[in-house]
């Protein structure tokens, strides 16, 4: 059964300042996006790193950037990574469309991979897993670089699933610019797992949100695009009550996070 929690509580970021509380997120990093800002992004693969597809765009100008503008910084922490690699290849979903406006239909595609020069292997770093599933109500984790904590990585925890369905997974979690492409964790027996790519921010009857993609099958045809060097097939419809109808009405205020 679907539903929702209208008044869930926001938990403060807290920034992870030590060697022994960053470790587990080490496959966390920055991608710095030359003349654009950066985003934030997440190993998948020794050679892959998820993120939000309109972070590969310039923000003012919608031009698509180019891998050697890229460089991503995995487990950066006060000026150090545990490891840099730069891009090889980028490729964004065939759904998706730069743009400020934001639409949950549009959610879903609002992913990309960044195939990187050299892998980063496991002895060095373990990239995590991106088959994570959540229900309504379930908590979440996201780590982040943003605004204000560009050199050290934050995580809020837990935020909360409000609605979600196959384009898109409302949080609780407080979100800010740079946090675009930010992995939202579950945990499932133990491990870590990616449910999720942050996309934009919102309002839920005054309550600001965040908008994840629904990984599932857009994650699915991304891979196969990458694969393949061809387009992707639609995604399905979603089933059952549409996030609005869970939430209300998500204000359209909603703005796509921007470096």
């Amino acid at each position: 059964m679907i539903g929702c929690s209208a008044h869930a509580d926001q938990t403060p970021l807290r920034k992870l300042l030590t060697a022994d509380e960053a470790k587990t997120w080490q496959a966390v990093g920055r991608i710095d996006l030359k003349d654009a800002g950066f985003c934030t992004g997440a190993l998948i693969t020794p050679n892959l790193v998820l993120t939000a597809a309109h972070c590969m765009f310039h923000p003012e100008t919608n031009v698509k950037l180019r891998p050697e503008d890229m460089e991503f910084k995995a487990g950066l922490r006060s000026g150090r990574a545990g490891a840099l690699r730069k891009a090889r290849r980028i490729v964004i979903h065939k759904d998706y469309r730069p743009g400020r406006d934001v639409k949950l239909d549009y959610v879903a595609s609002d992913i990309a991979l960044i195939e990187l020069e050299l892998p980063i292997t496991a002895n060095a770093i373990k990239a995590f897993t991106h088959k994570g599933k959540v229900a309504v109500g379930d908590e979440v984790k996201v780590v982040s670089y943003a605004q204000d904590r560009a050199e050290v990585p934050s995580i809020e925890e837990p935020c909360k699933v409000m609605g979600r369905d196959v384009r898109a997974l409302v949080l609780t979690c407080n979100v800010d610019y740079g946090a675009s492409g930010s992995p939202i964790f579950v945990e499932d027996n133990g491990e870590l797992k990616i449910a999720s790519v942050v996309s934009a921010k919102a309002v839920v009857k005054g309550q600001k949100v965040a908008l994840g993609a629904s990984l599932g099958e857009p994650l699915e045809q991304l891979l196969t695009q990458l694969r393949s060097n061809r387009g992707v097939f639609q995604g399905k419809r979603p089933n059952g009550k549409s996030i609005s109808e869970q939430l209300g009405n998500v204000q359209q205020t909603a703005k796509t996070l921007r470096p």
